[in-house]
């Protein structure tokens, strides 16, 4: 079962939306379940001022991509790379081991989108 943290960030995501001319985008994908994860960030003085997402997939999917925004808002950089999929998932209050995934999705997906924001930096 979900916990309520989960529920809420599924039926109220926050952060949702792509920004227009974002220094970074990370896609990522699980070609078993059919999530695909979307973010996109926005980097002032080495401080994410925005982060927004867009997210195929299962409510799950939804609740750890809301959530793994949520985290990195107004983080920097390096803070962000250090996220985890663990710290979503304790965010969220627990996942089910089947759903465990979308946690580690959301997390690549992050460091996807700083991985293209140092590739446009060059």
């Amino acid at each position: 079962m979900y916990s309520e943290k989960v529920m809420e960030h599924f039926a109220n995501p926050r952060n949702v939306g792509e920004i227009v001319n974002a220094d970074g985008i990370g896609e990522v994908g699980n070609a078993k379940c059919g999530d695909i994860m979307k973010m996109y960030i926005k980097v002032e003085n080495g401080i994410i001022t925005d982060v927004r997402f867009k997210t195929f997939g299962c409510g799950a999917a939804i609740a750890t991509s809301s959530m793994a925004t949520e985290l990195v808002m107004g983080k920097t950089i390096d803070e962000a790379l250090k996220l985890t999929n663990k710290a979503v998932v304790e965010a969220l209050e627990g996942l089910p081991g089947e759903k465990l995934h979308c946690s580690v999705l959301a997390e690549q997906a992050i460091k996807a989108a700083i991985s293209d924001y140092y590739e446009r930096a060059r």
